[in-house]
């Protein structure tokens, strides 16, 4: 177990490179309180501004346990309502969503037919979520000095990596996680095309953990924070997801399909490395006809972040 004392004693080098090491496996390959998560709040033209500290793996967790977990979704509207959902893959189980989105790509060679169009509309998104430590809140100041989950994407996971695994020659690797050898991390958002954006957001220097008046926690305090850090195994807990059937049945609904008619095929291969293009807004059009649907070859990623989905559920909401 990851004790107070282990934490402290152990080499932050040693921790970076098993880190380093899951960084490279992402690059290669229903259970939420919402009281446990923090998001930052913006203000009326999308700016907003916060500093947090990433948490290492819980206590709870193990030793042997990452800083992060990877949770895949699916959030797109259709004839029959939305379609706001976790996905299997995010435990290794085979998901409809996927499977249907394949069949839909490899329905038509062109790039621009109906069926990949829709597929791109209903393509999965990817999150990654952490313990963290809110030093400084201003929309929000009973938050700081508090640890809460923190759900994020691939441009803050990418913030991550930076540091990790710098690209230039003479930049310090630095364990982002690490309570006394790692940064602060000031997330600076802004409006980008109807969506927040993170690209300014930044590391500081390194430095152990401080409050928000800039003074290092004491060890008692810090012993707190891992006391208050929450178990990101219980993300993935395969109980807190619904079965491929009740996904299969919600599917079919928001598609406006004839429950089940269509046997599903087994998902191509991702390519995680191709990005598409993503218009949030559905077409309703009758669904494709799929039984003469040539065998799987290619199914390009279908990933995305966490706010494109927020976006769906305030749509949804509206409804």
């Amino acid at each position: 177990m990851s004790s107070f004392a282990s934490l402290k004693k152990q080499s932050s080098n040693s921790t970076l490179d098993k880190l380093s090491k899951a960084v490279e496996a992402l690059n290669t390959e229903k259970g939420e309180k919402s009281d446990n998560y923090w998001k930052p709040e913006v203000d009326k033209v999308g700016n907003g501004m916060a500093t947090i500290r990433f948490l290492p793996a819980s206590e709870q967790d193990g030793d042997d346990s990452l800083p992060w977990v990877k949770t895949y979704s699916h959030g797109f509207q259709g004839p029959g309502g939305w379609y706001i959902e976790n996905s299997l893959a995010t435990i290794g189980q085979d998901d409809p969503v996927s499977e249907f989105n394949s069949k839909l790509w490899n329905a038509s060679s062109d790039d621009q037919s109906p069926e990949r169009q829709q597929a791109r509309k209903q393509k999965r998104r990817t999150n990654f979520t952490s313990n963290v430590y809110v030093v400084k809140d201003s929309a929000n100041p009973a938050n700081e000095g508090k640890v809460f989950l923190f759900k994020y994407g691939k441009m803050i996971m990418e913030k991550l990596q930076e540091v990790m695994n710098p690209q230039y020659e003479g930049d310090e690797k630095v364990n982002p996680f690490d309570m006394w050898e790692g940064a602060d991390f000031k997330l600076k958002i802004r409006n980008k095309e109807g969506y927040r954006n993170y690209d300014r957001s930044e590391f500081s220097e390194t430095a152990p953990i401080t409050n928000t008046n800039g003074k290092t926690l004491s060890d008692e305090e810090l012993e707190s924070v891992i006391g208050s850090m929450h178990s990101l195994k219980e993300i993935v807990d395969p109980k807190n997801f619904k079965t491929y059937a009740e996904l299969k049945t919600k599917l079919y609904k928001v598609l406006g399909l004839d429950g089940g008619a269509h046997a599903p095929m087994k998902p191509a291969a991702e390519d995680d490395d191709k990005e598409m293009d993503f218009t949030p807004k559905f077409k309703e059009r009758p669904a494709p006809k799929l039984e003469e649907a040539p065998s799987p070859a290619f199914t390009p990623s279908m990933d995305d972040d966490e706010d494109t989905l927020d976006f769906f559920k305030s749509l949804a909401a509206e409804e």
